[in-house]
């Protein structure tokens, strides 16, 4: 996607299989691991998700722009609704097209008229970082009478939900991360206590920890989406969370990690090397010594 000015990603779905990667693991030792890891990013979050604490930090309080990580919001927002019904069919509209079109975004290229309930709108969401998918779950679950209007509903449905969370340094202005007046930021801190809440959903770990889906429209058509987050299947129990990438925001990534009965959850913002930094951090908190070879996405499929 694009946040804070101009960032084009490809269109369309994609058409051949991804490649596997690998991941080796050998012990870290104590010395090494009480260094704390080395990371290019601006900011940095590292925390061990089921006691809620905090492992280790870069700025943590330093706010910056989210780009496409913004979506984890808007699947937590549409999750937490009161009496949700995932198996609720949306009409896609031009409007969503012709927005994707005129901001240059990534997209999960739905078609017009196609009907695609909210869950099948959440993995269009996440895993291509369909900016399409979230104006359409942002008019669904907004209150108005035009779509403007439920886009801003949505909006402060999500800043809502912000501050309820005690994420007092993060401000959202859109529904997707694509920032026309650059008020869409976020802190490491905040976005991985949103992190962690939003992996205590079922639905949301789910959706994001899946490298690739197959989701058929009502009328027929088959929807093939991949992960943009290429940990997925690269590192050693990694289960999401999203990417993000945008001219202000650089890249970002908001990640996961499950071994035995333990998650981690990590965030990095404006990273020139999200995934590299992401492994540091993992292996870091983990106390191994990983060599991981990135999934490949393959052609024509989005990057974020």
């Amino acid at each position: 996607m694009r946040s804070g000015g101009i960032s084009v990603r490809r269109w369309g779905t994609a058409l051949v299989a991804s490649t596997a990667a690998f991941a080796v693991i050998t012990p870290m030792s104590s010395a090494q691991a009480a260094t704390g890891p080395s990371v290019r990013a601006k900011g940095a979050f590292l925390l061990d998700s089921k006691p809620n604490k905090t492992l280790w930090s870069k700025a943590a309080d330093t706010k910056r722009q989210m780009a496409s990580t913004t979506k984890v919001m808007t699947a937590v927002v549409v999750l937490e609704t009161r009496g949700v019904d995932l198996n609720k069919k949306i009409t896609v509209k031009q409007s969503y097209r012709d927005y994707v079109a005129r901001n240059g975004a990534s997209t999960a290229d739905l078609k017009k008229g196609d009907k695609l309930s909210v869950r099948q709108l959440l993995y269009g969401l996440m895993l291509p970082s369909g900016c399409d998918a979230a104006y359409a779950l942002a008019d669904t679950f907004g209150t108005g009478t035009t779509e403007a209007a439920r886009t801003k509903s949505f909006i402060s449905k999500m800043n809502k939900k912000a501050s309820d969370l005690g994420m007092a340094n993060t401000k959202y202005d859109s529904f997707d991360g694509i920032s026309q007046a650059g008020s869409n930021y976020t802190t490491p801190r905040d976005s991985a206590k949103l992190a962690r809440r939003a992996l205590g959903n079922s639905t949301f770990g789910s959706v994001v920890k899946a490298t690739s889906t197959k989701q058929t429209a009502t009328n027929g058509r088959v929807y093939t989406w991949y992960n943009t987050n290429k940990l997925l299947g690269s590192y050693s129990g990694a289960i999401g969370i999203k990417t993000g990438t945008g001219s202000v925001a650089g890249p970002c990534l908001v990640f996961a990690a499950k071994r035995g009965d333990r998650t981690v959850a990590g965030v990095v913002l404006n990273s020139p090397d999200r995934y590299t930094d992401a492994k540091k951090m993992l292996d870091w908190a983990f106390r191994t010594r990983t060599t991981m070879k990135l999934r490949t996405l393959p052609a024509g499929a989005e990057q974020d």
